[in-house]
């Protein structure tokens, strides 16, 4: 006799962000130059972010940490692991290339960004990426696999040659499994092994017309290099999309800045409107910051971000894109106002909890921070 024995099944815990060393338990090449990495969320957890965002990573190099963002490749609908997915081609992404491996641990804070379909949702979408800019759009398309209801995606991927599709066998398996997705790759080149048959040359706008004869009626997500993402934006709008359905966020390199920017900056509203005292002409005030853990008084003058004036006193503070991406300078304001313009890497109940991006915060009064 054959007994089904069944076990009750523990919905999974959800966590809002994370900050912490997670362990590697996945490693897959995707191509020549680019990593997946698969890393094991705490206690087994799904963590709560939106398909787009992207989390920091730090790693330690000579002895200093150094910070990087990636975005989140996997779905957020995927729960128990994240995937990131990097391009070789900086400090960091060289470490994470040559040193992680599963079982490697890997400080990961997040998630952050306001560049997702969540945040702007549609009947119908156009994906356009190139290179390795695919990993926020391909977290949005993987969502959408794996949601109910009605959906219109078009995908545009842009790539040097065949070699350097990334994601190239699952576009080919979305597309196939899924009716109401259409994937067009474009490539430059033919790889040494390939000879490339479908759309040549750089995205344009007449291939952009017969790739999408609709592109107007759609939310538009494009992300990429600088170059690519300068080009798209004036074929949008020279085909008469709307700005306001055309979303962007672009690629940087990891060799000085964060993986990615481009968010529209949000400002912070100062906790009170008495920025200058008496006696001083607007703008033009020099206040005193105090760093509770640092022990040190520095004078800040207008205009001036809280860490660029640490750093003339001869303070290093944490930091790493210096634009108010990465998170990595976040502190708590304790006391005092700041006005603060950001490009996505604080949220918004973090703002509302007085922490502050010291690389985009100009103080509007005397201050203390915890830094």
């Amino acid at each position: 006799m054959t007994e089904v024995l069944t076990r009750g099944t523990r919905a999974p815990a959800y966590l809002d962000q994370v900050d912490a060393e997670l362990v590697c338990v996945g490693v897959e090449q995707v191509t020549h130059d680019v990593r997946s990495l698969t890393l094991a969320v705490p206690d087994d957890a799904a963590l709560r972010f939106r398909p787009g965002q992207y989390v920091t990573v730090t790693v330690e190099l000579d002895g200093e940490p150094l910070s990087r963002c990636y975005t989140i490749a996997s779905s957020p609908l995927q729960t128990g692991t994240l995937t990131l997915t990097v391009k070789r081609q900086g400090p960091v992404s060289g470490w994470l290339h040559d040193r992680l491996e599963p079982g490697g641990r890997l400080r990961v804070s997040g998630p952050m960004g306001v560049f997702s379909t969540d945040e702007h949702p549609a009947a119908a979408h156009l994906l356009l990426s190139a290179g390795s800019g695919i990993t926020p759009v391909m977290s949005m398309l993987r969502t959408l696999a794996r949601s109910e209801g009605t959906h219109d995606v078009v995908f545009v991927h842009s790539a040097r040659t065949p070699a350097d599709i990334v994601f190239h066998r699952e576009l080919e398996q979305l597309a196939a499994a899924l009716p109401w997705l259409r994937v067009a790759v474009v490539c430059e080149d033919d790889s040494e092994d390939e000879v490339w048959r479908g759309a040549r040359g750089r995205l344009s706008r007449d291939l952009l017309i017969e790739l999408v004869p609709d592109v107007t009626g759609r939310e538009v997500f494009t992300c990429g290099p600088a170059p690519y993402m300068d080009s798209v934006r004036q074929l949008l709008a020279e085909l008469g999309c709307d700005p306001a359905r055309c979303h962007q966020e672009s690629f940087v390199l990891d060799v000085g800045g964060a993986g990615v920017s481009g968010a529209q900056p949000v400002p912070r509203s100062p906790a009170s409107d008495e920025g200058v005292g008496d006696g001083d002409a607007a703008g033009t005030a020099t206040h005193t910051v105090t760093l509770t853990r640092s022990g040190r008084e520095v004078p800040c003058a207008a205009g001036q971000t809280i860490l660029a004036a640490a750093a003339q006193a001869g303070l290093s503070l944490p930091s790493s894109c210096a634009e108010g991406v990465c998170g990595t300078c976040k502190s708590q304001l304790l006391t005092g106002s700041v006005d603060m313009w950001h490009g996505g890497g604080i949220r918004p109940r973090e703002i509302a909890a007085d922490k502050v991006l010291l690389c985009c915060s100009t103080p509007l009064e005397d201050c203390v921070i915890e830094a």
